[in-house]
C-alpha cells in the first residue's frame, strides 16, 4: 500500500565508526602547521644571532699591551688616544718616574707643561721648586735665571699680583695650561723635543677685576734629558696656536669662574 506525502519520513543513523572522517582530518592538521610555523621562527632567530654575535670579541679575551695601548683612530681624527697608565709616584706634587719610553717622555714633557703654566711659577719659592723638581741638574741654573725674569717683576704686575705673586683682595688669580695632545720629534734614548699642544686659563677672577680670565692657544717645545732614573727638562720655546674658532658661548661670570677655579682639580697626564 503506498505511503502518502504526509506520512513521517524514516533517518538512517549510521554507526560511529562508520561516519565520514574528513572534518577531524582538518582539524588535527591545523597544529601540526603551528607546530612547523614556530619551528621556522625559532631558527631563523638562533641563525640571526649566530650572525650577529660573529663580528664580536670575546669579553675574556685579552689582546696585546700594543693594541691596548694604541687602538685605531677614525680615518682623519688624528692619532687615537693612546698610553700606559700615569705614573703614581710625585715629587713636590708633579708626576715623577716617567718610564725610559717614549711614551714616558711624553707624559712627561705634558706633565712638566701644566707645572710650567701654573699659578705657582708666579710665586719665587714655589717656582724655584718647580724647576728645581722637573729641570735637569746641568740645566737647572740658567732655566732658573730666564724663568725668574719670565714670571717675576713686570709680568706679575701686569696680572696684578704683588712681588709675592698674590693676588689683589677678594680676587683670584688663575693661571693653568691644559695640554690638548703631544708628539715626540727625533725620539732618543738620550735626548727628545717634545711639542705639547695647550691651551691656557689666564687672568684675575673675580668682581672688578681689570684682568678677567681668558683663554689662549700656544705649542711647547720642550728638551728633555734621560738622567739615568727620569726624564728631566733642559730649555723649552713657546710659540702661539694653532688656536681654534671661538665658539658662540656666553662668558661665565666673574662668580662662575671663581668657583669653577676653586672647585675643579687639576690631572696628571700619560701618552
Amino acid at each position: 500500500m503506498p505511503l502518502s506525502d504526509d506520512q513521517p519520513h524514516t533517518r538512517t543513523r549510521l554507526p560511529v565508526g562508520e561516519q565520514p572522517s574528513s572534518q577531524p582530518t582538518q582539524r588535527q592538521s591545523r597544529p601540526l602547521r603551528t607546530l612547523l610555523t614556530v619551528l621556522v621562527v625559532v631558527t631563523l632567530l638562533v641563525v640571526a644571532i649566530s650572525i650577529a654575535n660573529r663580528g664580536k670579541a670575546d669579553p675574556g679575551s685579552t689582546g696585546s699591551s700594543a693594541d691596548r695601548a694604541a687602538p685605531t683612530a677614525p680615518t682623519g681624527a688624528g692619532p687615537a688616544p693612546s698610553g700606559d697608565q700615569p705614573v703614581g709616584t710625585t715629587t713636590n706634587g708633579i708626576g715623577s718616574g716617567y718610564p725610559h719610553t717614549d711614551q714616558g717622555v711624553q707624559s712627561a714633557a705634558a706633565n712638566y707643561a701644566v707645572a710650567i703654566g701654573s699659578a705657582d711659577m708666579f710665586r719665587t719659592d714655589s717656582r724655584h721648586t718647580i724647576v728645581s723638581t722637573i729641570a735637569d741638574p746641568a740645566a737647572a741654573p740658567a732655566l732658573q735665571s730666564r724663568l725668574d725674569q719670565g714670571f717675576g717683576g713686570d709680568t706679575a704686575s701686569r696680572y696684578g699680583l704683588d712681588a709675592q705673586g698674590r693676588a689683589p683682595k677678594g680676587l683670584t688669580f688663575v693661571s693653568r695650561t691644559v695640554p690638548v695632545g703631544t708628539r715626540s720629534t727625533g725620539y732618543s734614548d738620550a735626548d727628545t723635543k717634545v711639542e705639547v699642544w695647550c691651551t691656557g686659563l689666564t687672568g684675575l677672577a673675580g668682581e672688578h677685576s681689570v684682568q678677567p680670565v681668558t683663554t689662549t692657544w700656544f705649542t711647547l717645545t720642550l728638551s728633555l734629558h734621560w738622567t739615568g732614573s727620569d726624564w728631566k727638562l733642559t730649555d723649552f720655546t713657546s710659540k702661539q696656536g694653532p688656536a681654534p674658532m671661538p665658539g658662540d658661548q656666553q662668558a661665565a661670570t666673574a662668580d662662575e669662574i671663581t668657583g669653577a677655579v676653586q672647585q675643579f682639580g687639576g690631572f696628571r697626564y700619560a701618552r
